[in-house]
């Protein structure tokens, strides 16, 4: 089946990130990087809620880039990050048997930065009989032309662009099964953004859900 015609399923995707580490942050211009921080985060909790295998890699950690993220970290607490030093993830063989062992075929791409870390092994794994879909806000690149440039790269090459929500509720794909129903707004309410406080005004103001915080007191104002 041509990969344009199906969705991806928690079944049969797995997840990468690739060099969410502070010295590639530190070079991202196409995007404020406080919200680039809060959509990889909430995509791995969610690609963790949903029990889709996760790959996690690194270059240089300590010669250059820096560790890991510590939101990323805490997401997969005891999990191996893949130390390399090639900017193209795909030459490590430690980083192919990775993605092997997860058995699955679509692979969804996140990482810094996007015009090489992210676009090379990209365009490797599609020569390679990957489907790869590209979580384009939860790349980074060192200017916005970079980033296009980047993404039509990939697309030319046979990849798929998408964003953070749509990734994400890719896994869910309908409100009847409910499994992952709860833990799912949960996280949308901390870190899904407007969606998010969609989320949260649905089920205070239309459910009559008690408040996740603490209701403030109101004070009325005297009358003068």
């Amino acid at each position: 089946m041509n990969q344009y015609h199906k969705l991806y399923t928690a079944e049969d995707a797995a997840v990468v990130f690739i060099d969410h580490q502070p010295q590639m942050l530190f070079g991202v211009a196409n995007a404020d990087r406080a919200t680039l921080i809060n959509n990889v985060t909430l995509f791995a909790k969610v690609a963790k809620e949903f029990n889709v295998p996760a790959v996690l890699t690194s270059v240089e950690t300590e010669s250059f880039s820096g560790y890991v993220w510590p939101q990323l970290l805490d997401v997969f607490p005891g999990q191996k990050v893949i130390e390399r030093t090639s900017m193209n993830s795909w030459d490590s063989m430690e980083f192919r048997k990775a993605i092997e062992a997860t058995g699955r075929k679509n692979i969804v791409m996140t990482g810094l930065w996007t015009e090489v870390c992210v676009t090379w092994p990209t365009i490797e794994m599609l020569g390679a009989g990957y489907n790869v879909y590209v979580v384009e806000d939860c790349c980074g690149a060192t200017s916005p032309a970079a980033q296009e440039a980047a993404l039509s790269r990939m697309v030319q090459a046979g990849a798929v662009r998408l964003t953070t929500i749509a990734a994400l509720l890719e896994f869910q794909r309908d409100w009847a099964k409910r499994e992952h129903y709860d833990n799912l707004m949960g996280l949308l309410k901390q870190q899904g953004g407007a969606y998010g406080v969609g989320v949260e005004y649905a089920y205070t103001m239309v459910h009559h859900a008690p408040q996740s915080a603490q209701k403030p007191q109101v004070v009325p104002s005297k009358s003068h």
